[in-house]
Order: structure tokens, then C-alpha cells, then sequence
């Protein structure tokens, strides 16, 4: 019945445990689903952005940037005369580019001569097909109210689009920190439109592939293209063209932060975080050339892994070793980066490990927190078992080391102490109950502390008697030397107590003490039901029959030759008293006892071995 009680509470505390991780993993997805989870996901995809970019691209592609040496070269503020536009598109197909692409937005009307040279411009480049060759911003606006939120559509003028430009969204999505992962999802974008000249469908993609940081595009200044002579001829031939700012000046920037947005690569050169919106659509057409743009991945089997190796996590971490359950862990965290790595950079497929990674943290950490816990409890109940029998100190070893306690039974070499008491029984009968139990407090106090003090375990009480042992739980150098040292303290604090108990009138009691030395079996042994750490063997049985024979000797202190023998320097003076042979032994055993007269040890020894007497037979003691 024990058995099963204890099973039974075993699959409780597992079950709980699991529960308990599942419950943490669960949570952990929940909070993936959320703003903060979402972002999250911003380190890895910019990390994985950084790792996975050939910082350069090949493609015919040119950013005609309007940057702050075209201000200084053309001394023109900004919005240029609309002339220098026309120039640039005649510039262009002249030189045999395949189109371009502004991202400004040209929705008011200017003066009427600049708006017809441009819109003449893009009609002397339209070709027959209606492949697009001039792509012009457009975007929407957003206007708050207290009522309602306005969207305004901003589009080119009427004559442009009627002259044969064509209109792409340039608008974009930014993240919270304001870096554009998102790619537009508008099938009619800035740079679906531009690409749609060297005929690329405009096939959707979720998110953008950055080249590299800023400048990782072919950029050169808008007054190198509008200047006759500064770029070669047919330098843009067979190119697609992108316009737009690209600006770093505070006073520049103060106009034109609406298309200036954070790059991934800021943590790595933070020096020239911003990029410029033409070079963001710049990416976004190298994207839809090589086909190379980013899939969300469905999170779901990062989910369902997640949940599966936090149920794995929660089995196994109850049964394995707290650092193989880390290294497991941190192993899986770092598999699951390096497969998301590999599908970002390798597979087009853009799948978040946080979620993996949260729910394994979440499940870790509630294991952790669960086997700290238990482990504290398991310590607190080696404490209860053992105070009662062995000093702080070995109980803090033991809870600190507990593989040093094999429970069950094992051979030790132990050194084992029986003690009684003599008279006691004349004395019980003088004092009623209470009194009896009160010396006897007294008694068993004094020696367990002396015992304690000299490293030993306290068995058990027996009567008036105490079983005491050396040796175990934890293994004591020199068991032997401590094992008399407390034996003749003993007898020292007994001489004490008795004194004490004689001033009260209480007749004269003694204590008999007996010591062995050998193996013996020693662990929890009895029954399921009840049970005990003690120690079981010939060692004990000869031990406790040395106590009894102190009564033939007339001594206090009897111990064996194996005790004797292990006793090192500084150990008592020993004087022989005989060879003997207890009850149910056939083998003769030498005893001793302590004795402070070297004269009496060295005449004794000198008998003993000389005489040649036959041992002396104790079996009716």
C-alpha cells in the first residue's frame, strides 16, 4: 500500500509538472500573438537581413539621387523647375534606358510651360505597346478627425497620366521602430510598375529582401544625369531609373523625413541608419527581378514544434539531469534559429523563431522553477530524516550532495558504540514517571551531543541504551579515533551527571560502553510501512556484546583489537584485558580499554601475550 501511495504521489508531482510547463508554453504563443510579440520578431529578421545581404547588386538598376551635391551644383532649392525632369526623360531614352521612375509626387500644377515640357517628355517616350517607360508617385493620405478617419488619394496630374505616365503607389508600411520590413502588397506599387518594363509580372511578395545598407545600389546624383557630360554615353542603356531624395543634412531632412525610413542595417552602422525611400523601391524592384522576395511562412508548425518540444521538455525534465535539460534546450533554441536562418536565406521563407523560443523559455524556466522547488523539498526532507540522527554539518553535506546517501542498504566499515546504563533500574524505581524521563532526557542530550561532536550518527535509543555508529551516512576518516575520543568524553560528562544526580539524593548509576570496528550493512531498513536508517551485522551484534562484558571486567569502556588496530597517533594508551569469546562467536576477540598508566599497559601486554591462556568464554553474560 505504501508502494502505491508513493507511486500514486510520484505521477501526481509529474503530471503537475507538465501541466503546470504546458500551461507556461501556451502562454508564451499567446503573448507571441500580441504588439509585443510582434515585435520581437524585429532582431531576427534584421539580424537574418544583415547575415544573408550581398551588400551590392548587379542588376540594371540606377538611383538618380537628389542629394545635397545636386543642390550645391545646380544652386536650385527644392521643388526643381519640372523643365529638368523633361531633360532627364529625354536624357534617358536617348540613352536607351528602359524606363524611370519618380518617387515625387507631381499632384499640383506648376507654371504652364514646365508642366507642358514634362508632360511632352513622357509622350515623346511612350511606347507603342503600353509597356510603362515613366512611372510617377502616387500615395494616399491619411486625415485624423474626431469623428472618423479620411483616406486621400494623391495621384499625378491628369495631363501627365493623359500624356502616358503611369501611376505607382509609393507608399509603404513601417514597423513601430520605423523600418520598412513589410513589402506594399498594391499590385499597381511604385515598384511593381517599374518592373513591369523589363517585363517581370507583379507577382506579390510579404516581405522586402534588403541588398545591403544604404548605397548598396547603383546611385548617382540627379545633376550627373541632367548635366551634359558628366556620365558617359549609354551609361543608362537597357537601365531601369529610379528619382528621388536622398538627403542627410538636418535642414533637408526637416522636409523630407516622410521618406526617410529606418534600415535594418542601423545596429550595424549606426552612423547611416536612414534610407532613403527611392533606395527602399530601388530593393523592391531588385526583389521582383530576381524573384527573390520573402514568403511568410504559416507559424503554425513553429507552434505546433514549440508545443511539442515543451511537452518533451516537461516529460523528460522530472527523469534527466538539470544541466542535460539546459544543454537540450539551449541546443533546440539554437537549431531552431539556425533552421529559420537557413529558410530566410536560402528558401525565400521568412518564419519567426520567437515563438518557438518563448514557448521553450516559458517551459524551461516553469521546469526550472518546478525542480528547484522540488529540490528544496527533497533537502528539507533529508534534513528531517537525518537531524535525528547526525550533526548540521553532515546534514548539510547531504542535502548539499545527495548521491553521497544511497538509500536501501549498502557495506560500509563502520565503527559501531552500544551504551547502558548500570543501576538504572534501582533508580527508575525510587523516581516516579516524569522524574525518569527527565534524567533520561538529560542523559540522551548529553551524549547525542557528544557524538555529534565527534562526528557520529545516533541510531537509535533503546531503553536507556544508545546505538551509536561512524561511518555513515557520509564516510568519516579515522572513524575508529573519533568513535573512542567520544567514548571517553562520555564517560567524563556521564561522571558529571552523576554527581549531579547524587547531590539529589538519587543512588550511584554507571554507564557501560562497548566499541567494534568492521563491515556492516547500513541504509533505511524495515518494512514499507515503517522503517529506519540504522546499521545491521556481526560488527553491531559484537559491539553490543562488548557493553554487556564490561560487567566481567569491571570497566567502562571495553573495545575490540579491529577497533585497536585502527587507531592512529595520538590515540588514548590502551591496556589489553583478555582474549574473549561472546555468545554465538567461535573466534576469540582481544578487548581493551583505555588506561592512562603506561606501566599497568606495558605489564598487562606482557601477561597477556605470555601467558598463553586460553580465551575466556563470555557467552553467559
Amino acid at each position: 500500500m505504501r508502494g502505491f501511495a508513493s507511486e500514486l504521489s510520484r505521477r501526481a508531482h509529474d503530471l503537475g509538472h507538465a501541466a503546470l510547463v504546458m500551461l507556461a508554453a501556451v502562454l508564451a504563443a499567446l503573448w507571441w500573438w500580441s504588439p509585443l510579440g510582434e515585435a520581437a520578431d524585429h532582431p531576427f529578421f534584421d539580424a537574418f537581413t544583415v547575415l544573408s545581404a550581398p551588400h551590392r547588386t548587379d542588376l540594371p538598376i540606377v538611383v538618380l539621387a537628389i542629394d545635397e551635391p545636386s543642390f550645391q551644383e545646380l544652386q536650385q532649392p527644392w521643388p526643381f523647375p519640372r523643365q529638368w525632369h523633361a531633360q532627364l526623360i529625354d536624357r534617358l531614352r536617348e540613352d536607351g534606358a528602359r524606363a524611370v521612375a519618380f518617387d515625387v509626387v507631381f499632384a499640383e500644377p506648376g507654371n504652364e510651360a514646365s508642366d507642358r515640357a514634362l508632360a511632352e517628355a513622357v509622350a515623346r517616350w511612350r511606347r507603342p505597346d503600353g509597356t510603362p517607360t515613366v512611372v510617377l508617385a502616387a500615395t494616399r493620405e491619411r486625415l485624423d478627425t474626431a469623428q472618423t478617419t479620411l483616406w486621400t488619394e494623391v495621384t499625378p496630374l491628369q495631363r501627365l497620366l493623359d500624356a502616358g505616365a503611369v501611376a505607382g503607389q509609393a507608399g509603404v508600411s513601417p514597423d513601430t521602430d520605423f523600418v520598412v520590413r513589410r513589402a506594399p502588397t498594391a499590385p499597381d506599387s511604385l515598384s511593381a510598375q517599374l518592373a513591369a518594363a523589363q517585363g517581370t509580372p507583379a507577382a506579390t511578395a510579404d516581405w522586402v529582401r534588403y541588398n545591403g545598407p544604404r548605397g548598396s545600389v547603383d546611385t548617382r546624383s540627379y545633376y550627373q544625369a541632367v548635366t551634359p557630360g558628366l556620365l558617359p554615353p549609354g551609361f543608362f542603356t537597357n537601365k531601369l531609373v529610379l528619382v528621388g531624395r536622398s538627403l542627410r543634412t538636418a535642414t533637408e531632412l526637416g522636409n523630407s523625413q516622410a521618406d526617410m525610413f529606418n534600415s535594418p542595417f542601423a545596429w550595424l552602422d549606426g552612423s547611416d541608419r536612414l534610407l532613403p525611400g527611392v533606395e527602399l523601391h530601388a530593393h523592391l524592384v531588385a526583389n521582383r527581378l530576381l524573384g527573390n522576395s520573402l514568403r511568410s511562412a504559416s507559424p503554425w508548425w513553429a507552434l505546433g514544434a514549440g508545443g511539442l518540444l515543451s511537452l518533451l521538455l516537461a516529460t523528460l525534465a522530472p527523469r534527466v539531469h538539470p544541466g542535460l535539460v539546459a544543454a537540450s534546450t539551449g541546443a533546440a533554441a539554437i537549431a531552431a534559429v539556425g533552421l529559420s536562418y537557413a529558410s530566410f536565406s536560402h528558401g525565400g521563407l521568412w518564419w519567426s523563431p520567437t515563438p518557438l523560443l518563448a514557448m521553450l523559455l516559458a517551459a524551461y524556466g516553469v521546469s526550472a522553477v518546478w525542480g528547484f522547488v522540488a529540490a528544496r523539498q527533497r533537502a528539507r526532507h533529508i534534513r528531517q530524516m537525518f537531524a535525528q540522527y547526525v550533526p548540521p554539518d553532515v546534514v548539510g553535506q547531504l542535502v548539499a550532495h545527495p548521491e553521497l546517501m544511497r538509500l536501501g542498504g549498502e557495506t560500509r566499515e563502520l565503527t559501531v558504540m552500544f551504551t547502558d546504563l548500570a543501576n538504572f533500574t534501582g533508580m527508575s524505581e525510587r523516581l516516579d514517571p516524569q522524574h525518569t524521563v527527565a534524567v533520561l532526557t538529560e542523559y540522551f542530550n548529553t551524549m547525542t551531543a557528544i557524538v555529534h561532536r565527534h562526528h557520529g550518527t545516533v541510531d537509535k535509543f533503546i531503553g536507556d541504551a544508545v546505538m551509536a555508529f561512524w561511518g555513515a551516512p557520509l564516510p568519516v576518516p579515522d572513524h575508529a579515533h573519533h568513535a573512542v575520543a567520544a567514548a571517553i568524553e562520555m564517560q567524563a560528562a556521564m561522571a558529571a551527571l552523576v554527581t549531579r544526580l547524587q547531590a539529589q539524593g538519587l543512588p550511584q548509576i554507571g554507564m557501560r560502553i562497548g566499541i567494534h570496528s568492521g563491515p556492516a550493512v547500513v541504509g533505511n531498513i524495515g518494512s514499507e510501512t515503517r522503517f529506519s536508517y540504522t546499521a545491521i551485522g556481526d560488527t553491531v551484534n559484537l559491539a553490543a556484546r562488548l557493553e554487556g562484558a564490561n560487567k566481567a571486567f569491571g570497566t567502562g569502556i571495553l573495545l575490540s583489537a579491529s577497533t585497536a588496530a585502527l587507531l592512529g597517533e595520538g590515540a588514548p594508551l590502551l591496556r589489553p584485558l583478555a582474549d574473549v569469546v561472546v555468545k554465538g562467536k567461535t573466534e576469540a576477540v582481544r578487548v581493551y580499554t583505555p588506561c592512562d598508566d603506561a606501566e599497568l599497559v606495558a605489564s598487562s601486554t606482557r601477561q597477556l601475550d605470555g601467558a598463553g591462556q586460553p580465551a575466556r568464554a563470555l557467552d553467559k553474560l
